[in-house]
Parts: structure tokens; C-alpha cells; sequence
């Protein structure tokens, strides 16, 4: 039991796949879904103030280095650019709750790695970053939960 929900904390660490994984992972296992949302928020959400202390400064090294110098500054660039756009969209008292939303509708590359890095490149604070991509988790695994369980029940999967 406790290696399956270790199994579902492991897959909501990984990039691209996180806790939109990690849930439906544990639904499938029949795991307790209340107890493996709170495995798998902890596991998204671990690599959180790493991401935000230290990728953009990798990012930033990186750009003038002679083979990954090109990709590191369209990815430092195309930050920026879309950093500005979304100030401007929502301005700076709207950049939590735009997080919050971007990290919590449950669509590819939405999720809590891709929200910090952009945080990051917004500014937005260690502490606020935290908390919205937090309540982000929180709302993508809640509707992660609501599509497998009720896929269990309905197609009996």
C-alpha cells in the first residue's frame, strides 16, 4: 500500500506529467483518492521553491554558453515577453489569481513546474508563487479527481 502511494508522490514530481498523473495513477489503483490528493499535491509541490530560486538563474547562465546558448535565450526571451503580456492582461494584483487558473486547469504545459518558471520571470515573490501555485495543484487535482472517479464509475475502468 504505502509503495503505491509512493509510486503516485514519485510520478507528481516528474515534469509535464505531475499530479494530472499522479491522481489518476492513484484512482486507477484504487487508492484512497482524499489520502493520494494530499501525496500527490506534496509531491508537485516539493520541487516548487527549487524551480523558483534556481531556473531562471540556470536559464540566465546558460545563454551565452556555445551549444545551449540559442535555446537558453529564446526560453529566457519568449519568459519575458509573455511575463509583460500577462502584467498587462491582469496586471499585477491579477498575476496571482491568473497562476492560480494557469496552474489549475489541468491542460499540457499548465502545470506547476511550467506556472513557477514563469513566476520566476514575473517576480512574483517565493511566498505568493508558492501559495497560488499551491491553490493551483490543489483545484488540478481536484478536477483530475472528479474526470478518473467518475470515469471509474461510469465506464467501469
Amino acid at each position: 500500500m504505502l509503495k503505491n502511494y509512493l509510486i503516485c508522490f514519485f510520478v507528481s514530481m516528474v515534469p509535464l506529467i505531475e499530479l494530472r498523473g499522479g491522481v489518476p495513477f492513484a484512482v486507477g489503483m484504487g487508492l484512497d483518492y482524499f489520502t493520494a490528493l494530499v501525496v500527490c499535491v506534496i509531491g508537485n509541490m516539493l520541487p516548487v521553491p527549487i524551480i523558483y530560486l534556481f531556473a531562471r538563474k540556470v536559464l540566465l547562465w546558460g545563454m551565452d554558453k556555445r551549444y545551449i546558448g540559442k535555446f537558453f535565450t529564446y526560453c529566457v526571451e519568449k519568459g519575458e515577453r509573455a511575463g509583460r503580456k500577462l502584467t498587462e492582461s491582469a496586471g499585477r494584483r491579477g498575476l496571482f489569481l491568473a497562476l492560480t487558473l494557469f496552474v489549475g486547469v489541468p491542460l499540457p504545459g499548465t502545470g506547476a513546474w511550467t506556472g513557477t518558471l514563469a513566476a520566476s520571470f514575473l517576480d512574483m515573490g517565493l511566498k505568493s508563487t508558492t501559495v497560488s501555485v499551491c491553490l493551483g495543484v490543489i483545484l488540478a487535482g481536484i478536477i483530475m479527481g472528479v474526470v478518473s472517479l467518475t470515469g471509474v464509475h461510469v465506464f467501469g475502468l
